[in-house]
């Protein structure tokens, strides 16, 4: 399994970082591969509810179940973690964390994992990066400063 973690300085308030997350309109600016969301199956605690989501990748569209995992919404705390298994081969998880530094800034902590579950997958592992986690925070860092700025 391989894992990363990239954390960034964002200049903007915490509830504008997170309504990133909380809509596919809103999610699309964060990830515009993304062209579809819908709830199967909604919690009123959010853990354990599950979401058809569509992901676009150049013609060809994947569709697959994402389950939250982890759920907390408060003031000056915010974390969401998801998991979903892509094309039967990559089990994924995906964990957002937001800390309130003020009433401008908020401390982003984004962490992937991706496990191979087949074996001819695993020599693929080996090659993978940190650049599409990179280019993640650096685009919601992005978003949410010329959203709160408007």
């Amino acid at each position: 399994m391989k894992q990363w973690t990239k954390e960034i300085e964002i200049n903007a308030p915490i509830e504008s970082v997170w309504k990133l997350f909380n809509s596919l309109e809103d999610m699309q600016k964060i990830m515009p591969q993304v062209i579809d969301n819908k709830p199967i199956k909604v919690t009123d605690e959010k853990v354990g509810s599950v979401y058809r989501q569509k992901y676009k990748e150049g013609k060809r569209i994947e569709e697959y179940d994402v389950e939250t995992l982890e759920y907390v919404d408060e003031p000056d705390r915010k974390r969401l973690k998801i998991g979903f298994t892509l094309a039967k081969m990559f089990g994924i998880t995906a964990f957002y964390e937001l800390k309130k530094l003020d009433d401008q800034k908020t401390h982003f902590t984004y962490t992937a994992t991706n496990n191979a579950l087949k074996w001819f997958v695993k020599l693929f592992m080996l090659l993978a990066n940190d650049k599409i986690v990179v280019e993640f925070v650096e685009r919601v860092k992005q978003v949410a400063e010329s959203e709160s700025n408007l």
